[in-house]
């Protein structure tokens, strides 16, 4: 069996002056090497692994590969779409492949159409405005504070902690700014003041299903921070000689909670299309309400333990080990695909 690794890995040196994506996060959703070298070896109980590298050559390189499955972790560069590529690219030349599928990876993208889809389906979701340029920011009349954000990035990227706004002059300047820096709609969202919580899901259908919830510990950063999981805490403020003991897995709530947090997740993966893992991103209003933040359904996938990743840290409280994590996705895509179950070193699974 040979399986297809799809994969954005990290430039080894600085982004170029003259690089079009030029900002000082510009690759922080992009995988390094130590990431791609545990999937490959987590994959590798399957068959023969071949790499395929997510850059220009990507469909030369898939068309004679010619995988019996993708396993798609790559997350693109550039564009509204960046993330639907490598699965586009598959359909076009009939190679199944893990996750979901270009629709739904452009919407989940896009945080504006993710809650727009939200609100159609009375998923709870903060009101929103979207902002391109300064003259609609004057059209925005919800009362603050208010948290702004690119709105179409992952991994903490564009989300400081000072995009908390609390007076229309700081409103003003992040949007702004954000709009400069990221050549993008900039969304503007009510604040959420309450907890926050990360989701993780495998399965498709009935059987999609939640694993243990990951809170998160505010009380953590450093004095004075903006409560929020952004860039900062991420990348800046956690590493692992240093890491910030920001979670708590599986986070101690109420039973009644925990459903109903785990319930909207569920229904947020289904009502934006999502297949076979996901992890989905709530944070309570001020009634203590569960909102939807956002979904990622390529989730971030490190496996080093002392590193704050959230799928393989609820994927270890329940049990699974990271090899274990990787190769049930495998084996879910292809239940979805096949209607069969993919049995590692069986010939006749992909007679």
């Amino acid at each position: 069996m040979r399986i297809g690794l799809a994969y954005n890995e990290k430039p080894r040196s600085a982004v170029g002056a003259d690089d079009p994506a030029s900002t000082t996060d510009a690759y922080v959703e992009w995988d390094e090497p130590s990431t791609i070298d545990a999937v490959e070896r987590a994959l590798s109980i399957f068959g023969n692994v071949v790499r395929l590298e997510a850059d220009a050559t990507f469909p030369q390189k898939l068309a004679l590969a010619h995988p019996h499955i993708v396993f798609n972790m790559a997350e693109g560069l550039s564009g509204p779409n960046r993330e639907a590529h490598v699965p586009a690219i598959c359909e076009f030349l009939g190679v199944p492949y893990t996750a979901s599928d270009p629709l739904a990876l452009s919407l989940t993208l896009d945080k504006a159409r993710t809650k727009e889809i939200l609100a159609y389906r009375g998923i709870p979701t903060a009101p929103f405005a979207l902002v391109s340029d300064a003259k609609a920011l004057d059209q925005v009349t919800m009362p603050l504070p208010l948290f702004v954000k690119p709105v179409a990035e992952g991994s903490g990227k564009g989300i400081f902690a000072n995009n908390l706004c609390e007076s229309p002059a700081q409103l003003r300047e992040r949007v702004l700014f954000l709009l400069d820096e990221y050549r993008q709609p900039v969304l503007v969202e009510t604040y959420l003041p309450g907890q926050e919580f990360t989701v993780a899901i495998l399965g498709n259908g009935p059987d999609a299903h939640c694993l243990p919830i990951v809170g998160f510990d505010f009380s953590t950063l450093p004095q004075g921070a903006t409560p929020v999981y952004g860039y900062e805490a991420k990348w800046l403020w956690d590493d692992a000689e240093h890491q910030l003991e920001i979670y708590e897995c599986p986070a101690q709530v109420p039973d009644e909670l925990r459903a109903a947090v785990e319930g909207v997740s569920l229904e947020a993966y289904h009502a934006l299309g999502c297949r076979d893992w996901c992890r989905v991103d709530i944070r309570l209003d001020a009634a203590g309400v569960p909102n939807v933040v956002e979904l990622n359904p390529l989730p971030g996938i490190i496996p080093d333990p002392r590193m704050n990743s959230c799928m393989p840290k609820a994927a270890r409280v329940a049990g699974m080990t990271y090899d274990q994590l990787i190769q049930e996705v495998v084996r879910i895509a292809w239940r979805r695909i096949h209607g069969r179950e993919l049995v590692a070193g069986a010939e006749e699974a992909i007679a």
